[in-house]
């Protein structure tokens, strides 16, 4: 596996300081969710949010990244140098694509990305936004779910700090709304279930701002496990 510097001199939960941050996806659910804490981080020095048009948000420590082709990065690989870590949180519903739009969008797209930023960094972490019920045997009868655990199992493999989230329910909090329409309609729909949902399936629920904290936590392992992260890990490490 490419989980490289487990140095004995190294300790997990050490502070790192001055950090920079790219984000994909920051326009979505969770991408908005993470935004928002790496921007209230005082560890954070920039946030680069790699995206096909601008944001909404606004503040002194975010720098936007124009870019149409997320096939390929070459074009600016240049201005996404010099980052400590990257928070994948770009993605797809496999309910109205086709196999081959799932798989470009959720495989081709992330590890594009991943390679870009990677070898014009060295000791990156690099977090990815799966799922609950991912795949990594990459065998099994959910389409979805193997393009998932190929796509994790691929970063798992490169020379990087790399980290698997895979949360259950999200629950959207400050604000934060999916782009996907019938998304919002059943956030909008099941937010009261919520509470009822934490005490009888704690184990699968979190929320925006939990992901955005355990994305952070997890630079400062410095490649230490856990490598693939549940709702109750993120539960713990974002609290």
């Amino acid at each position: 596996m490419g989980q490289t510097g487990r140095d004995g001199g190294r300790q997990e939960g050490r502070r790192r300081t001055a950090m920079k941050v790219i984000l994909f996806g920051a326009s979505g659910m969770v991408g908005q969710g993470v935004l928002r804490e790496c921007l209230r981080d005082p560890d954070v020095t920039e946030v680069l949010a790699v995206a096909r048009s601008p944001l909404a948000a606004a503040h002194p420590k975010l720098r936007q990244v124009f870019h149409d082709d997320f096939t390929d990065f070459t074009a600016v690989a240049g201005q996404l140098a010099g980052a400590d870590a990257c928070f994948y949180c770009l993605g797809v519903s496999a309910a109205g694509h086709s196999s081959q739009d799932y798989t470009r969008i959720t495989y081709d797209c992330t590890l594009a990305a991943a390679r870009t930023v990677a070898a014009g960094n060295p000791g990156l972490t690099f977090t990815y936004v799966s799922g609950e019920g991912t795949d990594s045997t990459e065998q099994g009868r959910s389409g979805w779910a193997r393009v998932k655990g190929r796509t994790e199992n691929a970063l798992l493999a490169m020379d990087m700090h790399a980290y698997m989230f895979r949360p259950g329910w999200v629950q959207p909090l400050h604000g934060e709304r999916s782009r996907t329409g019938w998304y919002r309609v059943l956030y909008g729909a099941g937010s009261w279930l919520y509470p009822l949902l934490r005490r009888l399936a704690p184990r699968h629920v979190t929320t925006t701002q939990a992901l955005g904290r355990a994305m952070l936590a997890v630079t400062r392992l410095d490649g230490e496990e856990p490598y693939v992260l549940h709702s109750p890990d993120i539960n713990r490490l974002g609290a």
